[in-house]
């Protein structure tokens, strides 16, 4: 575990803002050079810290204003193995995260529909579908606030 000091918190906390902030730009925003900062960056990135950068979509102007959250019951996890489950539904573009989870539920799924009609038959033709899947429950998306995280 790398000791962080004040500067790379700041540093991670503008970058988890917006990724694409160049290292000239940081280094104004956090009174360094732009090879000081790039150089922390950097530092971040090889220790693991910084484990990518990605892109927010902003999945209504793509057409896709449901999010559905299922819950899935393995019927039974002796004949169809996790890894035979996980391949099937990580196949499936609308299913955006894939979480294998402790509880009542063996798996939490990211859902992405046009509308419910769509989730409805996402959900009928292609999650009902997969090797061992028993019980399901849906939780749909009503609004949704990011949050700063740890870093503040």
């Amino acid at each position: 575990m790398m000791d962080l000091d004040d500067l790379d918190r700041a540093l991670l906390r503008s970058l988890s803002r917006d990724a694409t902030t160049s290292a000239g730009e940081l280094g104004r925003r956090l009174g360094l050079s732009q090879p000081a900062a790039w150089r922390r960056v950097k530092r971040l990135e090889e220790a693991g810290i910084i484990a990518g950068r990605r892109v927010a979509v902003d999945r209504p102007a793509l057409g896709f204003g449901v999010t559905v959250f299922l819950g899935v019951k393995l019927a039974t996890k002796g004949r169809v193995s996790l890894e035979d489950f996980e391949r099937a539904v990580t196949a499936i573009p609308e299913v955006q995260v894939v979480q294998h989870v402790l509880g009542l539920f063996d798996y939490r799924l990211r859902v992405v529909a046009r509308d419910i009609a769509d989730f409805e038959r996402v959900l009928r033709r292609r999650i009902m579908t997969l090797p061992g899947v028993g019980q399901v429950e849906a939780n749909v998306l009503l609004t949704e606030e990011a949050r700063p995280g740890p870093l503040g």
